[in-house]
């Protein structure tokens, strides 16, 4: 597979290496999907109130992850570029802090959650 082939990645010309690979690159590219699909979701307010950066701020740091993940899942950038790797970094960090702080701040205090069986 060359580095930069414009168009979709032909399967059939993929070796198990390039295989590999592409199925990173297409995992990379959900994960950006997902991140970017719950920050368009929140509430504008939630970002600055868990003391994270504005919803603006990630919505272009997730919009340009999630093209750049575009560009890797139909072939046009290789996983071994930089740039899908810093995309997956920037949806992972999102992920990993900024949601669960959202999520926290999103809460109702007076809701416990509590179902007959323990939390749900």
């Amino acid at each position: 597979m060359h580095a930069f082939a414009i168009g979709v990645v032909n399967p059939t010309a993929l070796s198990i290496i390039n295989w590999v690979f592409w199925i990173l690159l297409l995992a990379a590219f959900v994960v950006e999907t997902w991140a970017f699909i719950h920050a368009i979701l929140q509430p504008a307010e939630s970002f600055t109130a868990a003391g994270k950066q504005t919803k603006p701020l990630w919505l272009i740091i997730l919009g340009v992850a999630f093209l750049i993940g575009v560009g890797g899942a139909i072939g046009y950038l290789a996983l071994l570029s930089f740039f899908p790797i810093i995309a997956f970094i920037a949806a992972a960090i999102y992920l990993v802090d900024v949601k669960p702080k959202i999520k926290q701040v999103r809460a109702r205090p007076g809701a416990s959650h509590q179902g007959p069986y323990g939390p749900w």
